[in-house]
């Protein structure tokens, strides 16, 4: 972590350019403009003012746009759905004190995540830091565990070069948020500026290694040539280093089936007969069995998150590992890996298809095909099931009928069991699935929508929410009021804090404390309309259809309201502290048909079953 003091350094930044005498809020905002910036979510305060006096200006000459959240939460996770459906750093401004302390939850949840974000706070002035000043808090300490890399800027000079090295770092390496924390007479202070353009920053102590080493690629094809009950184990590293087409070709080429994880969802086509979709505490049957079955598990960009491996000792323990990670420090954090390789994971994948085609890899046809007939009877034995209730809708069937209407669209969640069954039934692209996971942040999803929708004007965004996720940020309707950014959002409302419950039901001996909803519960149609916003509402099966499609069809945002079945449970489930293969709540297993021998009458050529004695058509003795 830097707290700058220096003056920049003299005769480094673009030499083309004649330093301008100007002010720090200047520099910041030209700063910003030259790395690529287009939108910036925030609200203003008083120790923040310099810079958005500066932001009117470039507003009105055209050079980006300010969206005005109605909480600073709301502009860090707008920030970081920006990011994750683009792959572009997103920024966010709040002021001091409360504004700042504010942003905490959604740099949390982009640090879990990994996602690039510069967050630009104001700060009281250098003479009051460390005095209690009117709306003073020490952001800079307060975020120390959940940032990449911070800076106070403590001259104006150094705007230029803290701007530049903040998006570099927040973009290179494993990905993740840099705080900017400006007091407000830097905003004020004029110098000479001279620009740095993206480029031209070199940090000799930060550089991460990107190419895997060319031994242990050897040594992973090695293994993955010899397995025979192999599995991708992919997760969000995958996505954020846009690794799609190299996992595809490495999948086909050996013929491995693929489970992602929560975060890695969207990398590989769930459409294929490789996928066995996510795994883990929510995952499906088939990808738990296959994962706790399997001789060699290929981690790419995953971490052994605990809601992915269960009972950790028990996970893939009869298969040898090998983990690829751009970030060292997860490399054997939770499961030492036979063949750790550290890199950007679309790099490595690249190095190791091009050895193989060297190697005129695989030698072996069908070494995986009894692997994946025994998968293909798992899927066949143990299905996401969709119910279909007399009296009620399903929260499965709500979701499966949004993506069938809309299955390209980008989809934003928010936490719970609306998340988990999204999961398991929505089948998206790449950056096309954007939820929190790491933090499981209630309230993510509405701001998150707001900021895939801002970066993606012309794609379909809808938010999949629940009754009390949707409280949690609601206020942020007026922003898409404001801006009518055409976001839509589907409540899958069925009056509880859903997972809470069943939870409760499941381990606490069904004693609901403090998780029910219905009461207080506002009318959600009509709380849209307040906002200038469309609402509707869905109570049975015979509306559902026709009110998504007007959904879709509504050129501004909508918030659709279905009122599902009260207690319906996500399954499967991995219970705590069990193994993947021990899943509460699977499908009955379909009793398998009997094959009996089949009995040809001699006298007229019917066929009879094994346990007949004599012909059904002509009565011969058999």
């Amino acid at each position: 972590m830097v707290i700058s003091n220096t003056t920049s350094p003299v005769n480094l930044s673009s030499s083309d350019v004649v330093p301008i005498k100007c002010t720090g809020a200047y520099a910041l905002m030209d700063s910003l403009c030259r790395h690529g910036v287009k939108h910036i979510f925030g609200y203003p305060g008083g120790a923040i003012l310099p810079i958005y006096d500066e932001l009117y200006r470039f507003e009105a000459k055209g050079e980006l746009q300010h969206i005005l959240v109605r909480h600073e939460q709301g502009a860090a996770h707008a920030a970081d759905g920006y990011a994750r459906a683009t792959g572009k750093v997103g920024v966010c401004f709040g002021t001091s004190g409360p504004g700042a302390t504010n942003l905490v939850t959604g740099i949390a949840t982009a640090h879990m995540d990994s996602i690039p974000m510069v967050i630009i706070t104001g700060q009281v002035t250098r003479a009051a830091i460390g005095s209690d000043a009117f709306q003073e808090t020490d952001i800079y300490g307060i975020t120390l565990p959940i940032v990449k890399h911070s800076y106070v800027a403590r001259n104006a000079a150094d705007i230029p070069w803290i701007i530049a090295e903040a998006f570099h770092i927040a973009s290179t390496g494993r990905p993740g948020p840099v705080l900017v924390d400006i007091p407000k007479d830097v905003g004020l202070e004029e110098f000479y500026y001279q620009p740095v353009n993206p480029g031209e920053v070199k940090l000799p102590g930060y550089r991460p290694t990107v190419k895997g080493n060319p031994r242990q690629i050897s040594a992973a094809l090695d293994l993955i040539s010899e397995a025979k009950q192999p599995l991708l184990y992919v997760g969000g590293g995958a996505v954020l280093s846009n690794a799609h087409a190299q996992i595809k070709e490495l999948a086909e080429l050996f013929q491995i089936p693929v489970t992602t994880t929560l975060m890695g969802l969207g990398a590989f086509d769930e459409h294929s007969s490789l996928s066995v979709g996510m795994l883990g505490m929510h995952g499906t049957a088939y990808a738990n069995f296959a994962v706790s079955e399997c001789d060699l598990l290929i981690a790419v960009g995953a971490r052994f998150d605990d809601r992915v491996t269960g009972k950790l000792d028990e996970f893939a323990s009869r298969a040898k590992v090998i983990h690829i990670d751009i970030d060292p420090a997860e490399v054997g954090k939770n499961r030492r890996p036979d063949v750790p390789i550290v890199g950007d994971v679309r790099q490595v994948l690249e190095q190791m298809l091009q050895r193989a085609r060297e190697l005129d890899l695989p030698n072996t046809d069908g070494l995986t095909q009894d692997w994946l007939k025994r998968i293909d009877k798992w899927k066949e034995d143990y299905p996401l099931v969709v119910p279909h209730p007399e009296d009620a809708l399903s929260p499965q069937e709500v979701i499966v009928e949004v993506g069938r209407q809309a299955p390209h669209a980008y989809y934003t969640t928010d936490v719970g069991q609306h998340q988990m069954w999204s999961a398991q039934f929505l089948k998206t692209g790449p950056r096309r699935w954007i939820s929190s996971a790491g933090l499981g942040t209630m309230g993510y999803g509405l701001p998150a929508a707001m900021g895939a929708q801002v970066a993606l004007a012309d794609e379909d965004v809808i938010c999949i929410s629940g009754d009390a996720s949707f409280q949690m940020n609601l206020q942020e309707l007026a922003t898409l009021a404001q801006y009518n950014i055409k976001a839509k959002t589907v409540i899958i409302n069925n009056g509880w804090q859903g997972m809470v419950r069943q939870w409760q039901e499941t381990f606490y001996g069904e004693r609901y404390s403090a998780s029910n909803m219905a009461t207080g519960m506002p009318n959600f149609e009509l709380l849209a309309q307040a906002f200038g916003v469309k609402g509707i509402t869905v109570r049975n099966r015979d509306e559902l259809k026709g009110a998504i499609a007007s959904m879709l069809e509504h050129d501004g945002p909508v918030l659709l309201d279905v009122h599902v079945k009260r207690d319906e449970n996500c399954y499967p489930m991995v219970a705590p502290g069990k193994s993947n293969a021990q899943m509460l709540g699977l499908p009955k297993k379909a009793p398998e048909k009997q094959h009996l021998e089949v009995q040809v009458c001699t006298n007229c050529g019917t066929r009879n079953s094994g346990e007949s004695n004599f012909c059904s058509e002509c009565g011969t003795k058999l």
